[in-house]
C-alpha cells in the first residue's frame, strides 16, 4: 500500500479545531453538548451540513442536533428512525477506518427507510473525486472505555454531507472526522452522566427534602399528640430502654422527659401487669396495664406497640402509643364491682360466693387417708394427683399442663381431728323484720351496713364475708379446723350483739351460726344448703328470749 505524505495543515484551521473541541466539552447541558457537536463539524471541519444522531433507550435513534441549514433543521429534528435501518447503513458501502461512506451510486436502495434525511441537487461528478449531492458520509460513535481496545456500545451517529470544497476528504480529512467523533462521543458521554448526576442529585434532593417534611410531621405528630408517645429501643442489651417521649406522656406520668430515658416500660408497669406487658408482641402488640406515676399511684392506660426502622436493614425501633383509660377503667371496674358485689353493703354478692365457692372445689372427693397416701408418693401435702375429677398421671402432658389442685377436704365427725379445712359459716340475724317493722327500712339499712362492718373486720384478710340477701350472711374462712370455725363463730356473734345506733337510737340484734364444711365432691349449693341447715339447728337449740340478744 502506497503511502500518503501528510498533508499541509494551517495553524488557523488546528486552532479553530481545538477551539471546537474545547467547546463541544464545556456546553453546560446534554443539548449544548449535542448542540456544539454538530456546530463544531460546520465551523472547524468545514463541511456545510452535519447531523447528530442520538440512540434513545428503545435502541432507535433520534435527530438530537442539526447544524448548516434551518430549513432542514426543521425539517428532520427530533425525528426517529429505526435501528435495523441504521444498522444497515453502517454495513453498506466503503469503510474508512472507523468512518462508512456510501456512495450516491449505491445510496439509492435507502431512499425509502426510515431514517430521517434530507435531499440536495446537483449536477453529475466531473472528476473522480468530487463530492456527488447523494453521497453520504457517517461517523459512528461509541461509547469510551471498552476494555481490549474493543468499541463500545453505539452511542450514535455523526452524519455530514456536502465538503465546501466539493471533494470527498482525503487522508487528513478522514482522520479529523474519525477523531472527532470520538471526541463528541466522549463529550456526549460526558454530559449524559452529567445530566444523570444532575437528576440524580435533584432527585435526592427531593427526596431528602421529603424525609425533612416527613420527620418534622412525625416530630409535630409525636410532639404535640393528645395522648402519650415513646420511642424505645429493640434490641440488644438495652432492648426496652425508652429513647424519648413527648410531653403528653411526661405529664399523665408526671415525670420529666430526662427522667423517663432512665427507665423501661418495665420498670414502670405494675407489678401485677408485668406478665401482660411481657404477653404483648413487640411487633403491633396492645395491652391495658397500669404504669406508676412520680407521686407512687397508677394509671390505667392502653398501650399499643409498632416497630418502625431507621433505615433499610438499620436498627429497629419501638413506636410505642400510650393512652390514658383510667376513667373508662374505673367504670369498668365499677361495673364489675357492682355486679358482683352488694350495692348496700358492699359486700360480695350471692354470685360472686357461688363463684368463690366453686373455684375452690373439684368434682370428684378425697378423704383424708387418700391424702396422706399421694403425699407420701408424690412429696406434695395437700395436693390431689388422681381424685380431683380430671383424671391427671403423674409425669404425662396432661398432669404437667395445669396447676395443681388444692384438694379441700373437711374435719370428719363431732370431734376436732386437727383437719384444716374450708369453714362456710352461715350467719342469719335475730330480730331484725321487728327493727324493720317499728323503725323503718332505713333503719333496717343501717343495721345491715354496721353488721357487714363488724364482720368484715372480724375475719382475716384473705376471708370472704358475703352477703348472701336479706339478713343472712355467709364467711368462708379457710384453714380452720372445728375448733377454730367455732371460736370465730362465737367473736362474730359477740360483735354483732352489741348496741347499734340507727336512727338516732340505739338498736340490738342477735345472729345464729350454722358452720358447714366444704370438700371437693360438693357443689357450691350443697356447701351452702348444709350450712343453712346447721344454723336453722343451733337457731332452733337456743331459747327464745335470747335469740334477739344472743
Amino acid at each position: 500500500m502506497e503511502t500518503e505524505s501528510e498533508p499541509y495543515v494551517r495553524l488557523a484551521t488546528l486552532r479553530q479545531l481545538h477551539q471546537v473541541m474545547a467547546d463541544m466539552n464545556t456546553a453546560r447541558s446534554l443539548a449544548d453538548t449535542l448542540q456544539t457537536v454538530a456546530d463544531g463539524v460546520v465551523n472547524g471541519l468545514g463541511y456545510e451540513l452535519a447531523c447528530v444522531n442520538l440512540v434513545r433507550p428503545d435502541g432507535d435513534l433520534v435527530v438530537a442536533a442539526f447544524a448548516g441549514n434551518p430549513a432542514a433543521e426543521a425539517l428532520i429534528t427530533g425525528r426517529t428512525g429505526s435501528r435495523d435501518s441504521w444498522e444497515r447503513r453502517l454495513q453498506m458501502g466503503e469503510h474508512w477506518g472507523g468512518l462508512v461512506f456510501i456512495p450516491h451510486t449505491e445510496g439509492w436502495v435507502l431512499d425509502d427507510d426510515d431514517v430521517p434525511q434530507w435531499y440536495t441537487d446537483g449536477p453529475a461528478p466531473r472528476f473522480e473525486d468530487e463530492w456527488h449531492p447523494s453521497d453520504r458520509l457517517f461517523a459512528p460513535m461509541y461509547t469510551p472505555g471498552a476494555p481490549d481496545g474493543q468499541r463500545g456500545e453505539l452511542l450514535g451517529v455523526l452524519s455530514v454531507d456536502r465538503p465546501r470544497n466539493g471533494r470527498r476528504p482525503g487522508a487528513w480529512g478522514r482522520e479529523a472526522l474519525q477523531m472527532y467523533a470520538f471526541q463528541a462521543a466522549i463529550a456526549i458521554s460526558n454530559a449524559r452522566l452529567r445530566a444523570n448526576m444532575q437528576r440524580a442529585l435533584v432527585r435526592l434532593e427531593r427526596e431528602q427534602q421529603a424525609l425533612r417534611a416527613s420527620e418534622e410531621s412525625f416530630r409535630q405528630a409525636f410532639e404535640y399528640a393528645p395522648s402519650g408517645m415513646a420511642i424505645a429501643e429493640m434490641g440488644g442489651d438495652q432492648h426496652g430502654r425508652i429513647l424519648r417521649t413527648n410531653d403528653a406522656l411526661c405529664r399523665l406520668l408526671g415525670r420529666p422527659a430526662a427522667a423517663m430515658r432512665r427507665y423501661s416500660f418495665s420498670d414502670l408497669v405494675h407489678p401485677e401487669d408485668i406478665g401482660t406487658l411481657l404477653r404483648t408482641s413487640a411487633e403491633g402488640g396492645r395491652a391495658e396495664l397500669r404504669l406508676a406515676r412520680r407521686d407512687g399511684t397508677y394509671v390505667w392506660v392502653s398501650l399499643r406497640n409498632s416497630v418502625v426502622a431507621d433505615a433499610a436493614d438499620g436498627p429497629r425501633f419501638l413506636l410505642t402509643h400510650v393512652e390514658d383509660i383510667e376513667e373508662r377503667k374505673r367504670r369498668e371496674l365499677h361495673l364489675a364491682h357492682r355486679a358482683s358485689h352488694d350495692s348496700l353493703t358492699g359486700l360480695p354478692n350471692s354470685a360472686e360466693l357461688r363463684a368463690r365457692l366453686s373455684a375452690r372445689l373439684c368434682r370428684r372427693p378425697a378423704h383424708a387417708g387418700e391424702l396422706e397416701t399421694l403425699d407420701a408418693a408424690y412429696g406434695h401435702p395437700g395436693y390431689d394427683v388422681a381424685g380431683h375429677g380430671f383424671d391427671f398421671r403423674p409425669g404425662t402432658e396432661s398432669y404437667d399442663a395445669y396447676d395443681h389442685h388444692v384438694h379441700t377436704v373437711a374435719p370428719e365427725g363431732d370431734r376436732d381431728d386437727g383437719t384444716k379445712g374450708l369453714a362456710v359459716l352461715f350467719c342469719d340475724l335475730d330480730g331484725f323484720k321487728s327493727i324493720n317493722d317499728r323503725f323503718g327500712h332505713n333503719a333496717g339499712d343501717a343495721v345491715l351496713i354496721e353488721v357487714a362492718r363488724r364482720l368484715s373486720n372480724g375475719v382475716r384478710d384473705g376471708d370472704t364475708v358475703a352477703r348472701l340477701g336479706g339478713d343472712e350472711f355467709v364467711i368462708l374462712a379457710n384453714g380452720l379446723g372445728r375448733a377454730d370455725a367455732e371460736d370465730l363463730a362465737v367473736r362474730l356473734r359477740n360483735e354483732i350483739i352489741q348496741p347499734i345506733r340507727a336512727e338516732g337510737r340505739a338498736v340490738r340484734v342477735g345472729a345464729s351460726f350454722g358452720i358447714g364444711w366444704a370438700h371437693c365432691g360438693m357443689t357450691a349449693d350443697e356447701v351452702l344448703k348444709s350450712a343453712d341447715e346447721r344454723m336453722y339447728v343451733e337457731k332452733r337449740s337456743r331459747p327464745k328470749q335470747h335469740r334477739r340478744a344472743g
